[in-house]
Parts: C-alpha cells; structure tokens; sequence
C-alpha cells in the first residue's frame, strides 16, 4: 500500500478512462497526484478528485491543452507550487480517430492526431523533466499500434510508433540524470475510447447496429487469452510497477498490457 509513498506524480488526460485510473491507483499506494486535462473536462476532473479522495489520497488539478506547451508548462507549474515537488510523470493523454484508409485521411485530422498523442507527449516531458527530483521516473502511454500496423488508423500507428522512438531516445539522454523513461502499450481497453458505437460498426461491418457484446465477440478473437479487453487498472497496475522502487532498473523498455494481442499469430 505504500509503494508511492510521499511521492508526487503528473498525470495527463486525467478525467476519466485510463487516466482517472492510474491517478485513483497511484493515491492508493501513496502518491499524491497533478491531474491534468482540458477545461473543458473540468467536471470530470472533479471526479477524479473525489475518487482519490476516498482512497485516502491527495490530488490537486490544472487544465491545459498538451499541443499548447505554455498552457501545459503553467498548468504542471502550479501543480509543483501546490504540491511541492515532482518525482514521476504518467503522459496519457491521447486520442483515437475515426479509420479511414491512408490516402482520405483528412489533413487537419492528421495534425490533430499526431498533434496530441506524440506532440503532447513531448510537451509533457519537456515541461516536467527540468523540475522532476533526481531518481524520477516518467512513463508514457503508446498502444499495440505502437507496434504493430493496422489498416485504417496510419495517422494513429504512426503517432504511437513515434511514441517508441521518443520513449527510448529519452532513455538515453536521461539515464546518466537518474531517470528512468518506459513505455505501456495496452491493446483494447475497457474505457470509451473503444467502448463507443463508431468502435462497434468498425469492429462489426456484418452488422447494421452492432452493439458491445457484438463487438467484444470480434475483440475476444484477436487476443491469445480470449478476453475482449482488459480493464483500465491493469494497465495502471503497469504504470505503478514501472513508477515504483521495483522497476528501479528498468529503463527504456515497452511493456505490453494487451491480453496477447501482439503476441498472437494470425
């Protein structure tokens, strides 16, 4: 219950889905949390505030938009002064686009793709890394499509391919500082983000209004352990293993939360 404790961890795209999670798990082992999201999630950064709350913890919010690097830089500025100090950093935010084959990506959605899930990942790092205390860790959220290829979403594997090149290049340059940089890489994950009817027709083409138990049968076949997807706090159980004194060792890695997929042979 104590592997975070007297910690102070960044998160970003913190209201809800994965991000509310690592926040809720992080409080429970200890850590004192900056929540970070747009302002137009305000009411649902409330709720993670509420959520940390009851598990004991303490958590402190800033709004900001991650392709805005002053607007972020402010925004993990005040949460420092409140907090104090800044020891790990959880980069989640990220965004999942409609599928579209390559060549009818529209261009704007592009830029808006790229812009949030590898723009706002640099963004994160080069606003906390000059404050975070010697021995820090940072972890930032790729995906499978990190890592593999899939029709329909260039503009996403490409922006989470890149998340592996920035992960690792950061390994390097801030290792001889004492700090770590890992990456997680779930698959399908039970948050909306998947969880949508725009998912479902995606997943489902045979059916005219396919709804989630007809997408999870689809999902359930691409993974090795037959599930559809895993829950938001497996991969937060990821980010605390990678944060934490028992990942002091491990730097520049990806590790994959994604019940197989990857590893599955088609």
């Amino acid at each position: 219950m104590n592997r975070m404790r007297d910690q102070v961890v960044l998160v970003t795209g913190a209201a809800k889905g994965m991000g509310r999670s690592h926040c809720v798990r992080l409080a429970e082992e200890g850590a004192s949390v900056i929540a970070v999201d747009l302002e137009a999630s305000a009411d649902d950064l409330a709720g993670t505030v509420r959520e940390v709350d009851w598990v004991g913890g303490r958590c402190v919010t800033a709004c900001a938009d991650i392709r805005d690097f002053e607007s972020l830089a402010a925004a993990v500025g005040h949460g420092v002064d409140e907090l104090g100090r800044l020891d790990a950093v959880v980069a989640n935010a990220g965004v999942y686009p409609e599928a579209r084959p390559s060549w009818e990506i529209d261009e704007d959605d592009w830029r808006r793709v790229v812009d949030i899930n590898l723009t706002g990942a640099w963004h994160t790092v080069k606003a906390t890394v000059p404050l975070m205390q010697p021995g820090g860790s940072l972890v930032i959220i790729g995906s499978t499509n990190g890592l593999k290829g899939m029709a329909g979403t260039a503009h996403y594997c490409a922006s989470k391919h890149g998340v592996v090149g920035l992960t690792q290049t950061l390994a390097n340059e801030l290792g001889p500082n004492g700090i770590r940089v890992n990456a997680v890489h779930p698959g399908s994950v039970g948050t909306s983000m998947i969880l949508n009817e725009r998912v479902f027709a995606k997943l489902r083409p045979d059916l005219a209004a396919p709804v989630e138990d007809d997408a999870a049968v689809a999902l359930a076949a691409r993974n090795l352990l037959g599930v559809p997807w895993v829950s938001p706090v497996d991969v937060s159980n990821a980010v605390l293993f990678l944060l934490s004194a028992e990942a002091r060792y491990v730097t520049g890695t990806n590790v994959v939360v994604d019940a197989g997929l990857v590893a599955k042979v088609s």
